[in-house]
């Protein structure tokens, strides 16, 4: 199993400076990839440009959205984008994509939140056509540049309700699901697998999950604090129970990693809730 990390663009306050020399690092190794979170109505950073910003100091890892919210952007315009970082970094993207679950995000951008998974879907039929160079729309020309990967960057899409696990079947390179219980994880994924098969494609979808760390010295409580802001939209119930899965000691990281080895999961996604630059090594010594 991969082990990827996430960047810290999405702790507020964090510098540019400080996203870059972590991405560095995290290059140097034992990482698969970077990760990088989306929100619009948050102080995080924007993840398509700060990506082609990390894509210029790396070399070696994937640059992974963990996740997009693909309908509150405009998708001939996210094709460009994702092919651009595609081409930028050598080949190197893996986009994951979803709808979001935060109504403000889609005020903010003047979209509707209620109609949000149709509109993903013909987004992600227009992606496709942008990127293997068939016109976006009839008689409007391609639009470039042409991506390293052919027929476009790998895509994950994140999903739970039916209508989303049938896209993910006939769209998506794999599944991105969230981390806690494994088997229920791995019950999504089976339904994104199924649906796959029913689309006629060969071979199986790639299986990608997430989870949160904080580790070291005082860390724990900032973490938590982080993951609760993070999540405060949820409600406070659901704020704490997101403060409490937060991984914070080198044994629940190994136990994760086990527990999701067993499952078949082909990449883990540990993402910061501190931005500190020693959690890239402390994680690296944990997963090395």
């Amino acid at each position: 199993m991969k082990i990827g990390i996430g960047l810290p663009a999405s702790i507020p306050g964090v510098s540019g400076d400080e996203i870059l020399d972590w991405a560095r690092q995290a290059d140097s190794g034992p990482f698969s990839s970077v990760g990088i979170i989306d929100r619009v109505v948050y102080p995080n950073w924007d993840p398509l440009i700060t990506l082609a910003a990390v894509a210029a100091v790396t070399q070696r890892v994937r640059l992974m959205t963990t996740l997009l919210i693909a309908p509150v952007r405009d998708a001939a315009l996210l094709a460009k984008q994702a092919a651009s970082i595609d081409v930028l970094s050598g080949g190197r993207l893996t986009l994951g994509l979803g709808v979001g679950r935060r109504e403000d995000d889609y005020q903010a951008v003047g979209k509707d939140f209620h109609r949000r998974g149709r509109r993903f879907g013909r987004q992600l039929a227009l992606m496709k056509r942008v990127w293997t160079g068939e016109d976006a729309t009839d008689g409007a020309g391609p639009i470039g540049p042409e991506p390293v990967q052919p027929g476009g960057p790998e895509l994950l899409i994140g999903a739970f309700a039916p209508a989303a696990i049938k896209r993910a079947g006939r769209w998506a390179d794999g599944y991105l699901g969230g981390g806690g219980d494994p088997q229920a994880a791995l019950g999504l994924y089976n339904a994104v697998a199924e649906a796959w098969k029913e689309n006629g494609r060969s071979g199986t979808p790639r299986f990608v999950a997430t989870n949160a760390f904080a580790l070291g010295p005082g860390a724990a409580a900032r973490g938590a604090e982080q993951a609760r802001h993070y999540n405060q939209f949820l409600g406070e119930d659901a704020a704490d129970q997101a403060a409490r899965r937060v991984l914070t000691s080198p044994e629940a990281i190994r136990q994760v990693i086990q527990d999701f080895s067993e499952i078949g999961l082909d990449e883990m996604v540990f993402l910061p809730q501190v931005p500190d630059l020693d959690q890239v090594g402390r994680l690296a010594q944990i997963v090395g």
